[in-house]
């Protein structure tokens, strides 16, 4: 190559450097290319990538590379650096001028040393001492402030030994130039890559925020959003590595893991709206309290109206005293009896006969003299309606209260200004109550509608949903009924049944379950029986 060429090679080096320091997101790949391209465009033996800690003034050695001896210490892959930060002051506060980096950072000019051997007015005793032990010898030394977009110094480029033709020579006039071009292009990008990661972890943040103030509404609607996440992120992850199948073509990169965890966090995020005592439903008569005790009250009314009616009797002697008081204590066992009924009635169950709503509107008709002296129901019909629930605690319209919660979580996602690389929140975070059979709500989807990472969170939040230990209207069910029930929604159109399937094949259900679930839950599953699961690869 003639010498007219070179300082273009370089400049084409330098600008090809440029577009690589933008395109790097990780800050460890980052330094470490920074400093890679530092060495390879002025031949420099050994290099050292500082950074400056504002909050501590000192340097911190972030990526240490000598070739001669073989020395990789920092960054993603080299050894743990255990060399001291340098202080930019002493400890009376005096600026630290006798060190290179130091005087680099504090005064943001670069500092060219053809050899320190020979050099004054920098204290190069830790460098001649390094030589002493190891044999090396370091001689010339480039070093260059890295300066952001505001002037501050952020880091410290320092190169050492510049080798032409082998022999260590100083670092030239262009040398310098090309590294102060570098030093200023690597300060922007370094810069911009941690106010990213800032801005994206100031976001998660917020996210977190949110989860903490339903966590402190309702712990157990917290913990369901905090778990969701980490189940779907398992389930994502093996689709990702599955090689059989129809998602055997399914990849997801990092920018899809990042998205995708957003949105699983953002799931429930509409809850936050939820009045807190028809989230937290215990019971079918809860509201601000249980009024099971106000029910328990009027039982015991209706006994101490027995108790008189029997003592007025007696009293009157119009009859026999023994029949009187065997038809009082079979008023009283009855209304025990009823008394307990309506207690296991209020704890809500899987399904309710038909027989024991009848009886709750028998147990209903009774009466009983209220506050005002008049004789009404012994139940409202507000008390009726709740304690005949079916299944569960929540009423018709408690139920459509807490739908609801979707509604308001893609209205509060869709308001929001998503980038590019987040743009799909919405719609996975929105689409975890859609049915396959397009049954679900809130926009009644079917399965071609939707993406697989809505398909794949909507097996997360029913199966977290199922398992979950710590709500207080039901436990948590065992593995082989939380599968069962799985497997029936496969076959009746609810979820997704590739998803189903790699959810089974991949152990991805034992691997949730081994990390949240209690022992009481973890039962030993016959795959054989649970419906839907199809043992043939």
């Amino acid at each position: 190559m003639s010498t007219d060429q070179k300082p273009i090679a370089r400049l084409k080096e330098l600008n090809e450097i440029g577009i690589a320091l933008s395109q790097q997101r990780d800050i460890n790949d980052l330094l470490k290319l920074i400093l890679d391209a530092a060495k390879r465009i002025t031949h420099a033996d050994a290099g050292t990538l500082y950074l400056y800690d504002a909050e501590q003034q000192v340097l911190r050695f972030e990526i240490v590379r000598n070739d001669s001896l073989q020395i990789s210490m920092g960054g993603a892959a080299g050894k743990p650096i255990v060399f001291n930060p340098v202080h930019l002051f002493d400890e009376n506060g005096k600026p630290n001028h006798s060190m290179v980096v130091s005087h680099a950072a504090l005064t943001g000019e670069t500092v060219n040393i053809p050899d320190a051997y020979a050099a004054q007015g920098f204290d190069f005793s830790g460098t001649k001492s390094f030589d002493s032990k190891s044999g090396y010898h370091s001689k010339s030394f480039l070093t260059v402030p890295m300066c952001n977009h505001e002037g501050e110094v952020i880091g410290v480029l320092q190169l050492i030994n510049s080798l032409v033709r082998g022999v260590v020579a100083a670092f030239s006039a262009d040398d310098q130039r090309l590294v102060e071009s570098l030093a200023s292009q690597a300060a922007i990008a370094l810069t911009n890559r941690k106010l990213i990661n800032q801005l994206e972890e100031l976001f998660e943040s917020f996210i977190k925020l949110i989860n903490s103030a339903i966590d402190d509404k309702s712990p157990y609607t917290g913990g369901h959003c905090a778990r969701v996440p980490e189940l779907t992120m398992m389930i994502a992850e093996a689709v990702n590595n599955t090689y059989q199948g129809p998602l055997k073509d399914f990849v997801l990169t990092e920018r899809d893991r990042h998205e995708l965890r957003i949105a699983s966090l953002l799931h429930d995020c509409g809850k936050i709206t939820t009045p807190v005592h028809v989230v937290d439903k215990p019971t079918k008569l809860h509201t601000l309290f249980d009024r099971i005790g106000l029910v328990d009250t009027r039982f015991e009314l209706l006994k101490r109206d027995a108790e008189i009616a029997m003592l007025k009797k007696q009293v009157a002697g119009s009859g026999d005293e023994a029949e009187f008081r065997a038809e009082y204590q079979a008023r009283i066992r009855q209304l025990d009896d009823d008394r307990e009924f309506l207690r296991q009635c209020n704890r809500g169950v899987e399904a309710m006969p038909e027989a024991a709503q009848q009886r709750v509107c028998d147990i209903a008709s009774y009466q009983w003299q209220d506050a005002t002296g008049r004789m009404s129901n012994f139940l409202s019909e507000d008390e009726v309606n709740n304690l005949t629930i079916r299944a569960g605690t929540l009423t018709a319209d408690e139920r459509e209260i807490i739908n609801r919660h979707i509604v308001v979580t893609i209205k509060m996602l869709e308001s929001l200004p998503w980038p590019r690389q987040l743009k799909n929140v919405p719609e996975y975070a929105g689409g975890h109550h859609e049915r396959m059979d397009g049954k679900g709500y809130p926009r009644g989807l079917t399965r071609d509608q939707m993406s697989l990472q809505a398909r794949i969170m909507g097996i997360a939040d029913i199966f977290e949903a199922l398992t979950a230990k710590d709500r207080p209207y039901k436990v948590g069910k065992s593995l082989t009924e939380a599968l069962t029930i799985l497997g029936k929604f496969k076959l009746g159109g609810h979820i997704d049944p590739d998803v189903f399937d790699v959810f089974i094949r991949e152990k991805v259900y034992l691997r949730y379950a081994q990390q949240f679930l209690s022992s009481e839950q973890l039962d030993d599953v016959d795959l054989e029986h649970i419906p839907g699961v199809n043992l043939v690869d």
